[in-house]
Protein backbone atom coordinates (compact mmCIF):
# COMPACT_ATOMS: atom_id res chain seq x y z
CA UNK A 1 0.00 0.00 0.00
CA UNK A 2 1.02 3.35 -0.86
CA UNK A 3 0.26 6.94 -1.22
CA UNK A 4 -1.30 8.39 -4.66
CA UNK A 5 -0.45 11.77 -5.10
CA UNK A 6 -3.84 13.45 -7.30
CA UNK A 7 -2.60 13.24 -10.57
CA UNK A 8 -5.07 16.05 -11.77
CA UNK A 9 -2.49 18.51 -10.24
CA UNK A 10 0.17 17.01 -13.05
CA UNK A 11 -2.06 18.92 -15.58
CA UNK A 12 -1.45 22.50 -14.24
CA UNK A 13 0.49 24.46 -16.88
CA UNK A 14 3.93 25.59 -15.54
CA UNK A 15 4.23 27.70 -12.18
CA UNK A 16 1.01 29.78 -10.93
CA UNK A 17 1.39 32.80 -12.92
CA UNK A 18 2.73 35.10 -9.90
CA UNK A 19 5.00 32.84 -8.91
CA UNK A 20 6.82 33.08 -11.98
CA UNK A 21 6.97 36.80 -11.98
CA UNK A 22 8.51 36.76 -8.73
CA UNK A 23 11.08 33.80 -9.93
CA UNK A 24 12.39 36.29 -13.04
CA UNK A 25 12.21 39.66 -10.58
CA UNK A 26 14.08 38.23 -7.84
CA UNK A 27 16.69 36.55 -10.54
CA UNK A 28 16.82 39.97 -12.60
CA UNK A 29 17.37 41.80 -8.64
CA UNK A 30 20.26 38.91 -7.56
CA UNK A 31 22.34 39.79 -11.19
CA UNK A 32 21.33 43.31 -10.92
CA UNK A 33 21.71 44.79 -7.28
CA UNK A 34 21.37 48.49 -8.17
CA UNK A 35 18.77 48.26 -10.09
CA UNK A 36 15.79 50.40 -8.96
CA UNK A 37 12.45 48.52 -9.98
CA UNK A 38 9.08 49.84 -10.11
CA UNK A 39 6.62 47.30 -9.59
CA UNK A 40 3.04 47.19 -11.81
CA UNK A 41 2.67 43.53 -12.08
CA UNK A 42 0.97 41.79 -8.99
CA UNK A 43 -2.25 43.64 -7.84
CA UNK A 44 -0.94 44.86 -4.25
CA UNK A 45 -1.63 48.41 -3.09
CA UNK A 46 0.78 50.56 -1.79
CA UNK A 47 -1.14 52.87 0.21
CA UNK A 48 -1.75 52.01 4.11
CA UNK A 49 -4.93 51.29 6.25
CA UNK A 50 -6.77 54.43 6.64
CA UNK A 51 -7.27 55.80 9.57
CA UNK A 52 -10.73 54.51 10.62
CA UNK A 53 -9.77 51.59 9.35
CA UNK A 54 -6.46 51.29 11.93
CA UNK A 55 -8.66 52.45 14.79
CA UNK A 56 -11.49 49.58 14.62
CA UNK A 57 -8.62 47.44 14.09
CA UNK A 58 -6.93 48.39 17.70
CA UNK A 59 -9.93 48.57 19.39
CA UNK A 60 -10.75 45.04 18.11
CA UNK A 61 -7.18 43.95 19.40
CA UNK A 62 -7.85 45.85 22.78
CA UNK A 63 -11.43 44.03 22.99
CA UNK A 64 -9.37 40.36 22.39
CA UNK A 65 -6.78 41.20 25.77
CA UNK A 66 -10.19 42.14 28.25
CA UNK A 67 -11.45 38.83 29.62
CA UNK A 68 -14.80 40.85 29.70
CA UNK A 69 -15.00 41.32 26.09
CA UNK A 70 -12.84 38.35 24.72
CA UNK A 71 -14.16 36.69 21.40
CA UNK A 72 -12.69 32.76 20.70
CA UNK A 73 -14.01 31.07 17.87
CA UNK A 74 -16.92 33.40 16.18
CA UNK A 75 -19.34 32.34 13.58
CA UNK A 76 -17.77 30.86 10.18
CA UNK A 77 -20.28 32.72 7.84
CA UNK A 78 -19.19 35.84 9.51
CA UNK A 79 -20.20 38.12 12.54
CA UNK A 80 -23.62 39.83 11.78
CA UNK A 81 -22.70 43.34 12.32
CA UNK A 82 -20.52 43.08 9.32
CA UNK A 83 -23.38 41.03 7.33
CA UNK A 84 -25.82 43.49 7.93
CA UNK A 85 -23.40 46.62 6.79
CA UNK A 86 -22.70 44.72 3.46
CA UNK A 87 -26.17 44.52 3.03
CA UNK A 88 -27.21 47.99 4.18
CA UNK A 89 -24.18 49.68 2.13
CA UNK A 90 -23.39 47.65 -0.76
CA UNK A 91 -26.81 46.43 -1.79
CA UNK A 92 -29.92 48.17 -0.72
CA UNK A 93 -28.66 51.31 -2.51
CA UNK A 94 -28.55 49.13 -5.90
CA UNK A 95 -32.12 48.23 -5.23
CA UNK A 96 -30.88 44.87 -4.26
CA UNK A 97 -32.56 42.89 -1.14
CA UNK A 98 -30.87 40.16 0.54
CA UNK A 99 -31.01 38.28 3.71
CA UNK A 100 -28.62 37.92 6.68
CA UNK A 101 -28.32 34.16 5.52
CA UNK A 102 -26.92 34.70 2.09
CA UNK A 103 -24.13 36.65 2.83
CA UNK A 104 -20.83 34.58 3.99
CA UNK A 105 -17.84 36.79 5.46
CA UNK A 106 -14.33 34.59 4.61
CA UNK A 107 -10.22 35.80 3.93
CA UNK A 108 -11.06 36.55 0.22
CA UNK A 109 -12.16 36.70 -3.25
CA UNK A 110 -9.42 34.13 -3.82
CA UNK A 111 -10.47 31.33 -1.86
CA UNK A 112 -14.20 31.73 -2.15
CA UNK A 113 -13.75 31.72 -5.89
CA UNK A 114 -10.90 28.95 -5.62
CA UNK A 115 -13.69 26.69 -3.21
CA UNK A 116 -16.93 27.17 -4.52
CA UNK A 117 -16.22 24.72 -7.22
CA UNK A 118 -15.81 22.12 -4.68
CA UNK A 119 -19.73 22.53 -4.41
CA UNK A 120 -20.55 20.57 -8.24
CA UNK A 121 -20.09 17.28 -9.48
CA UNK A 122 -17.10 16.22 -11.58
CA UNK A 123 -18.32 16.37 -14.91
CA UNK A 124 -19.62 19.61 -14.64
CA UNK A 125 -18.63 21.56 -17.89
CA UNK A 126 -16.92 25.39 -16.91
CA UNK A 127 -16.69 28.12 -19.33
CA UNK A 128 -14.28 31.25 -18.40
CA UNK A 129 -13.41 33.99 -20.80
CA UNK A 130 -10.14 34.22 -22.03
CA UNK A 131 -7.61 35.40 -20.56
CA UNK A 132 -8.89 34.84 -17.59
CA UNK A 133 -7.71 35.34 -13.99
CA UNK A 134 -6.14 31.96 -12.78
CA UNK A 135 -7.54 30.60 -10.28
CA UNK A 136 -10.75 29.68 -11.68
CA UNK A 137 -8.76 27.88 -14.12
CA UNK A 138 -6.51 26.22 -11.92
CA UNK A 139 -8.74 24.83 -9.10
CA UNK A 140 -10.85 22.89 -11.76
CA UNK A 141 -7.75 21.57 -13.09
CA UNK A 142 -7.03 20.39 -9.40
CA UNK A 143 -10.61 18.99 -9.03
CA UNK A 144 -10.31 16.69 -12.28
CA UNK A 145 -13.11 18.99 -14.82
CA UNK A 146 -10.18 20.58 -17.29
CA UNK A 147 -8.97 17.21 -19.05
CA UNK A 148 -5.61 17.49 -20.34
CA UNK A 149 -3.54 20.73 -21.68
CA UNK A 150 -3.82 20.99 -24.86
CA UNK A 151 -0.93 22.19 -27.74
CA UNK A 152 -2.38 25.67 -27.77
CA UNK A 153 -2.60 26.32 -24.46
CA UNK A 154 -5.89 25.74 -23.54
CA UNK A 155 -8.10 22.64 -21.78
CA UNK A 156 -9.48 19.91 -23.49
CA UNK A 157 -12.74 19.83 -21.33
CA UNK A 158 -13.30 23.88 -20.84
CA UNK A 159 -15.15 26.20 -22.75
CA UNK A 160 -13.18 29.06 -23.58
CA UNK A 161 -14.80 32.68 -24.19
CA UNK A 162 -12.25 34.94 -25.73
CA UNK A 163 -12.29 38.31 -25.53
CA UNK A 164 -10.24 40.35 -27.46
CA UNK A 165 -9.88 43.88 -29.57
CA UNK A 166 -11.81 41.89 -32.41
CA UNK A 167 -14.69 41.74 -30.63
CA UNK A 168 -14.43 44.66 -28.17
CA UNK A 169 -13.69 42.20 -25.25
CA UNK A 170 -17.47 41.23 -24.38
CA UNK A 171 -17.70 37.74 -24.43
CA UNK A 172 -19.76 35.63 -26.92
CA UNK A 173 -22.40 32.82 -25.55
CA UNK A 174 -20.92 29.67 -25.64
CA UNK A 175 -21.79 27.45 -28.76
CA UNK A 176 -22.22 24.49 -26.97
CA UNK A 177 -23.77 24.19 -23.53
CA UNK A 178 -21.94 24.76 -20.25
CA UNK A 179 -22.75 24.31 -16.70
CA UNK A 180 -20.79 27.01 -14.83
CA UNK A 181 -19.69 30.51 -16.06
CA UNK A 182 -16.97 32.07 -14.44
CA UNK A 183 -17.53 35.98 -15.13
CA UNK A 184 -15.36 38.84 -13.21
CA UNK A 185 -16.12 42.44 -14.28
CA UNK A 186 -14.95 44.80 -14.19
CA UNK A 187 -12.30 42.92 -15.79
CA UNK A 188 -9.59 41.19 -14.28
CA UNK A 189 -6.73 41.41 -16.68
CA UNK A 190 -8.21 43.45 -19.14
CA UNK A 191 -10.12 46.22 -16.91
CA UNK A 192 -12.80 46.42 -19.00
CA UNK A 193 -16.46 46.31 -18.34
CA UNK A 194 -19.88 44.71 -19.12
CA UNK A 195 -22.72 47.30 -19.77
CA UNK A 196 -26.28 46.15 -17.92
CA UNK A 197 -27.69 44.82 -21.70
CA UNK A 198 -24.46 43.25 -22.12
CA UNK A 199 -24.86 40.78 -18.28
CA UNK A 200 -28.46 40.85 -18.67
CA UNK A 201 -27.50 38.41 -21.92
CA UNK A 202 -25.43 35.76 -19.55
CA UNK A 203 -28.13 35.87 -16.76
CA UNK A 204 -31.23 35.10 -19.80
CA UNK A 205 -28.52 32.07 -20.62
CA UNK A 206 -28.36 31.20 -17.47
CA UNK A 207 -31.94 30.57 -17.24
CA UNK A 208 -32.46 29.27 -20.39
CA UNK A 209 -29.90 26.65 -20.14
CA UNK A 210 -30.11 25.99 -16.18
CA UNK A 211 -26.56 27.26 -15.95
CA UNK A 212 -25.08 28.91 -12.84
CA UNK A 213 -23.09 31.86 -13.18
CA UNK A 214 -20.00 33.01 -10.50
CA UNK A 215 -19.70 36.31 -10.53
CA UNK A 216 -16.48 37.80 -9.71
CA UNK A 217 -17.35 41.64 -8.88
CA UNK A 218 -13.98 42.21 -7.00
CA UNK A 219 -13.39 45.49 -8.24
CA UNK A 220 -16.70 47.23 -8.29
CA UNK A 221 -15.63 50.43 -6.12
CA UNK A 222 -13.71 51.29 -9.24
CA UNK A 223 -16.83 51.76 -11.42
CA UNK A 224 -17.81 55.12 -12.08
CA UNK A 225 -19.45 54.79 -15.97
CA UNK A 226 -23.10 55.04 -15.78
CA UNK A 227 -24.74 52.30 -16.75
CA UNK A 228 -22.19 49.42 -15.87
CA UNK A 229 -23.59 47.31 -12.94
CA UNK A 230 -22.19 47.32 -9.21
CA UNK A 231 -23.64 43.91 -9.09
CA UNK A 232 -25.27 41.01 -11.31
CA UNK A 233 -28.07 41.25 -8.58
CA UNK A 234 -28.71 44.71 -10.16
CA UNK A 235 -29.93 42.14 -13.42
CA UNK A 236 -33.44 41.09 -12.80
CA UNK A 237 -33.64 36.90 -12.21
CA UNK A 238 -29.95 36.95 -11.26
CA UNK A 239 -30.54 35.78 -7.74
CA UNK A 240 -31.97 33.17 -9.13
CA UNK A 241 -28.62 31.68 -11.14
CA UNK A 242 -25.27 33.82 -10.01
CA UNK A 243 -23.06 34.05 -6.66
CA UNK A 244 -21.11 37.01 -6.46
CA UNK A 245 -17.91 37.19 -5.17
CA UNK A 246 -16.67 40.70 -3.63
CA UNK A 247 -13.38 41.50 -2.05
CA UNK A 248 -11.79 44.28 0.53
CA UNK A 249 -8.70 44.00 -0.54
CA UNK A 250 -8.26 46.45 -3.31
CA UNK A 251 -11.46 48.67 -2.15
CA UNK A 252 -10.14 49.14 1.13
CA UNK A 253 -6.36 47.66 0.83
CA UNK A 254 -6.85 44.28 2.94
CA UNK A 255 -4.45 42.62 0.84
CA UNK A 256 -2.39 41.71 4.25
CA UNK A 257 -5.34 41.89 6.78
CA UNK A 258 -7.99 39.21 4.36
CA UNK A 259 -11.19 40.10 4.61
CA UNK A 260 -14.18 39.62 1.65
CA UNK A 261 -17.46 37.95 1.09
CA UNK A 262 -19.63 35.90 -1.29
CA UNK A 263 -23.39 35.95 -1.80
CA UNK A 264 -25.36 32.72 -2.56
CA UNK A 265 -29.19 33.68 -2.69
CA UNK A 266 -31.18 31.06 -1.46
CA UNK A 267 -33.53 31.33 -5.20
CA UNK A 268 -30.66 29.56 -6.79
CA UNK A 269 -31.35 25.26 -7.09
CA UNK A 270 -29.02 22.59 -8.53
CA UNK A 271 -29.61 19.27 -9.59
CA UNK A 272 -28.19 15.94 -7.93
CA UNK A 273 -27.35 12.85 -10.14
CA UNK A 274 -31.26 11.95 -9.67
CA UNK A 275 -32.42 15.01 -11.27
CA UNK A 276 -34.13 16.89 -8.00
CA UNK A 277 -33.54 20.00 -7.30
CA UNK A 278 -30.87 20.72 -4.18
CA UNK A 279 -30.60 24.21 -2.78
CA UNK A 280 -27.01 25.94 -3.24
CA UNK A 281 -26.56 28.14 0.00
CA UNK A 282 -26.71 25.34 2.83
CA UNK A 283 -24.60 23.65 0.78
CA UNK A 284 -21.87 26.07 0.78
CA UNK A 285 -22.76 26.98 4.18
CA UNK A 286 -21.59 23.44 5.25
CA UNK A 287 -18.64 23.48 3.04
CA UNK A 288 -17.77 26.69 4.73
CA UNK A 289 -18.30 25.48 9.01
CA UNK A 290 -16.53 22.00 7.79
CA UNK A 291 -13.30 24.03 6.12
CA UNK A 292 -13.56 27.22 7.59
CA UNK A 293 -13.09 29.04 10.53
CA UNK A 294 -13.80 32.23 10.05
CA UNK A 295 -12.70 35.53 9.18
CA UNK A 296 -10.78 36.93 12.61
CA UNK A 297 -13.03 39.50 14.97
CA UNK A 298 -10.17 42.38 14.55
CA UNK A 299 -10.35 41.76 10.93
CA UNK A 300 -14.02 42.15 10.71
CA UNK A 301 -14.11 45.31 13.13
CA UNK A 302 -11.74 46.52 10.61
CA UNK A 303 -14.10 45.84 7.72
CA UNK A 304 -16.62 47.36 9.43
CA UNK A 305 -15.15 50.64 9.67
CA UNK A 306 -15.06 51.60 5.58
CA UNK A 307 -18.75 51.84 6.07
CA UNK A 308 -18.32 54.53 8.39
CA UNK A 309 -19.20 58.18 6.91
CA UNK A 310 -15.49 58.70 7.62
CA UNK A 311 -14.55 55.58 6.45
CA UNK A 312 -16.29 56.21 3.19
CA UNK A 313 -14.87 59.14 2.80
CA UNK A 314 -11.06 57.55 2.92
CA UNK A 315 -11.49 54.83 0.99
CA UNK A 316 -13.18 56.93 -1.93
CA UNK A 317 -10.01 58.67 -1.61
CA UNK A 318 -7.96 55.86 -2.05
CA UNK A 319 -9.54 54.95 -4.79
CA UNK A 320 -9.60 58.35 -6.66
CA UNK A 321 -5.69 58.26 -6.39
CA UNK A 322 -5.43 54.61 -7.68
CA UNK A 323 -7.72 55.66 -10.85
CA UNK A 324 -5.39 58.83 -11.45
CA UNK A 325 -2.57 56.71 -11.49
CA UNK A 326 -4.34 54.41 -13.95
CA UNK A 327 -5.31 57.83 -16.13
CA UNK A 328 -1.34 57.99 -15.94
CA UNK A 329 -0.61 54.90 -17.03
CA UNK A 330 -3.56 55.12 -20.07
CA UNK A 331 -2.79 58.35 -21.38
CA UNK A 332 1.06 58.17 -21.67
CA UNK A 333 0.91 54.61 -23.07
CA UNK A 334 -1.54 56.10 -26.12
CA UNK A 335 0.98 58.86 -26.64
CA UNK A 336 3.23 56.07 -27.55
CA UNK A 337 1.29 55.03 -29.85
CA UNK A 338 0.32 51.91 -28.12
CA UNK A 339 -3.16 50.31 -28.26
CA UNK A 340 -4.30 50.35 -24.65
CA UNK A 341 -7.66 49.42 -22.75
CA UNK A 342 -9.52 49.20 -20.11
CA UNK A 343 -8.26 51.98 -16.66
CA UNK A 344 -11.06 53.70 -16.65
CA UNK A 345 -13.27 51.72 -14.20
CA UNK A 346 -10.57 49.46 -13.35
CA UNK A 347 -6.95 49.12 -11.49
CA UNK A 348 -5.53 47.18 -14.55
CA UNK A 349 -4.54 48.75 -18.05
CA UNK A 350 -4.45 46.32 -20.63
CA UNK A 351 -2.20 47.09 -24.05
CA UNK A 352 -1.17 45.48 -27.22
CA UNK A 353 3.00 44.60 -26.94
CA UNK A 354 4.36 46.83 -30.26
CA UNK A 355 5.41 44.74 -32.99
CA UNK A 356 3.62 41.89 -32.21
CA UNK A 357 6.44 41.64 -29.71
CA UNK A 358 4.94 37.98 -27.63
CA UNK A 359 4.07 38.75 -23.91
CA UNK A 360 6.84 37.58 -21.71
CA UNK A 361 9.41 38.65 -24.26
CA UNK A 362 7.87 42.08 -23.48
CA UNK A 363 7.64 41.52 -19.82
CA UNK A 364 11.88 41.02 -20.40
CA UNK A 365 12.55 44.09 -22.52
CA UNK A 366 10.41 45.80 -19.45
CA UNK A 367 12.15 44.78 -16.65
CA UNK A 368 15.67 44.61 -18.37
CA UNK A 369 15.67 48.03 -20.24
CA UNK A 370 13.11 50.10 -17.86
CA UNK A 371 13.08 47.84 -14.53
CA UNK A 372 9.61 48.17 -14.38
CA UNK A 373 8.01 44.79 -13.81
CA UNK A 374 4.38 44.07 -15.39
CA UNK A 375 2.71 41.26 -15.96
CA UNK A 376 2.44 39.45 -19.67
CA UNK A 377 -1.03 38.64 -20.74
CA UNK A 378 -0.21 35.39 -21.90
CA UNK A 379 -0.17 33.86 -18.20
CA UNK A 380 -3.68 34.60 -18.13
CA UNK A 381 -4.73 32.42 -21.29
CA UNK A 382 -4.27 32.01 -24.84
CA UNK A 383 -6.35 34.84 -25.94
CA UNK A 384 -3.54 37.30 -23.94
CA UNK A 385 -0.88 36.59 -25.62
CA UNK A 386 0.68 39.58 -27.37
CA UNK A 387 -0.75 41.62 -24.32
CA UNK A 388 0.56 43.42 -21.47
CA UNK A 389 -1.27 44.33 -17.93
CA UNK A 390 -0.02 47.13 -15.75
CA UNK A 391 -1.73 47.64 -12.47
CA UNK A 392 -2.41 51.38 -10.72
CA UNK A 393 -1.91 50.31 -7.26
CA UNK A 394 2.32 51.75 -6.68
CA UNK A 395 2.35 55.42 -5.53
CA UNK A 396 1.84 58.34 -8.14
CA UNK A 397 5.76 59.20 -8.43
CA UNK A 398 6.44 55.65 -9.28
CA UNK A 399 3.91 55.58 -11.82
CA UNK A 400 4.83 58.85 -13.20
CA UNK A 401 8.96 57.68 -13.10
CA UNK A 402 7.33 54.53 -15.29
CA UNK A 403 5.47 56.25 -17.59
CA UNK A 404 9.15 57.98 -18.53
CA UNK A 405 10.81 55.04 -18.71
CA UNK A 406 8.53 53.37 -21.17
CA UNK A 407 8.22 56.39 -23.27
CA UNK A 408 11.88 56.29 -23.53
CA UNK A 409 12.27 52.43 -25.04
CA UNK A 410 12.77 52.29 -28.42
CA UNK A 411 10.48 49.94 -30.28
Amino acid sequence: MAVNVNEYYENIQNNYLFVEIARRVDKYQEENPDADLIKMGIGDVTKPLVKSVIKAFHNAVDEMADADKFRGYGPEQGYDFLIEDVIENDFKPLGVELKNSEVFISDGAKCDTGNFQELFSQDNIIAVTDPVYPVYVDSNVMAGRSGKPTDDGFYENIVYLPCTAENDFVPELPKEDVDIIYLCYPNNPTGTTLTKDQLKVWVDYAHEKNALILFDAAYEAFISTDNVPHSIYEIEGAKEVAVEFRSYSKTAGFTGTRCGYCVVPEEIFIKNSKGEDVQLNPLWNRRQSTKFNGASYPVQRAAQAIYTDEGKKEIRENLDYYLENAKVIRDNLEKIGLKVYGGVDSPYIWFKTPDDIDSWTFFDILLDQANVVSTPGAGFGPSGEGYIRLTAFNTYEKTVEAMERIKELKF
